[in-house]
């Protein structure tokens, strides 16, 4: 499959591509202009390799290549790139393969070649290269990405191996670590408990209720849901950092 947001780019690289079928046999199952719309179609209709553009708006190559982990079948990833000696750099480091533009049809071939037996990205080569955190998180729901938009997100709370990310319209299950969500979040969530985060701009207020084994405590309120969330001991700063906001 082939994402790229920019017609000219696709369509070139559909002529690329074709112009290495005669020794690498391949079928070019369709073409997609945002993150979105791949993982919907990946969704559908799998493919092997997915030769993947970084710069894309709403959401780029690299939360692209993090999402794509939640399908079924995960493809290898071809990330291609106008020059940027950043994710070169990131790219070369993480064993993770790239094409610059303009590409040339024998880099091509290479990438390919080289596909036909490689792993799908490793989570942990994806973060080390991620610049900025993501728009969305993603759960896996009957086989399909369900993309989960982070300002919608009211709070993510730890259970078993499992995170809930709770919205105001409902709730989901995502496999992910609350540590690592607090680090790549720190501007946007605040840690209420060991196992829940809460988004800042969720937050109306506290008030004093009985928590765990009847003593009194402070509970969090959220704007968009009806449930209050306890406040441990350790994190009862925060009650008073809101306060002098």
């Amino acid at each position: 499959m082939i994402v790229d947001d920019e017609a000219p780019a696709r369509s070139r690289m559909r002529d690329l591509l074709a112009d290495c079928a005669p020794e690498i046999p391949l079928v070019v199952t369709g073409e997609a202009a945002s993150g979105r719309a791949a993982l919907e179609m990946l969704a559908e209709t799998p493919a092997d390799v997915v030769v993947l553009d970084i710069r894309m708006p709403g959401m780029d190559g690299i939360e692209v290549a993090q999402h794509l982990q939640n399908l079924e079948l995960c493809p290898a990833v071809i990330f291609a790139t106008a020059y940027d000696a950043y994710a070169i750099r990131a790219f070369e480091l993480h064993a993770i393969d790239y094409l610059l533009k303009p590409i040339r049809v024998a880099r091509l071939k290479e990438a390919l070649a080289r596909a036909r037996s490689s792993q799908p990205p490793q989570p942990d080569a994806l973060r080390a290269v991620q610049r900025a955190p993501r728009s969305f998180l993603s759960a896996q729901e009957r086989g399909k990405v369900h993309l989960i938009p982070v300002g919608e997100v009211v709070y993510l709370k730890a259970e078993l191996k499992y995170v809930t990310v709770k919205t105001p319209v409902r709730e989901y299950l995502i496999e992910e670590s609350l540590t690592r969500l607090e680090q790549e979040y720190a501007d946007r969530f605040v840690r209420v408990h060991r196992n829940c985060l809460v988004a800042r701009a969720a937050v109306r207020g506290f008030e004093r209720g009985a928590g765990e084994g009847g003593e009194t405590q402070w509970m969090v309120l959220l704007m968009g849901v009806d449930e209050k969330l306890p406040v441990s001991r350790r994190q009862q700063h925060i009650v008073r950092e809101f306060g002098k906001d």
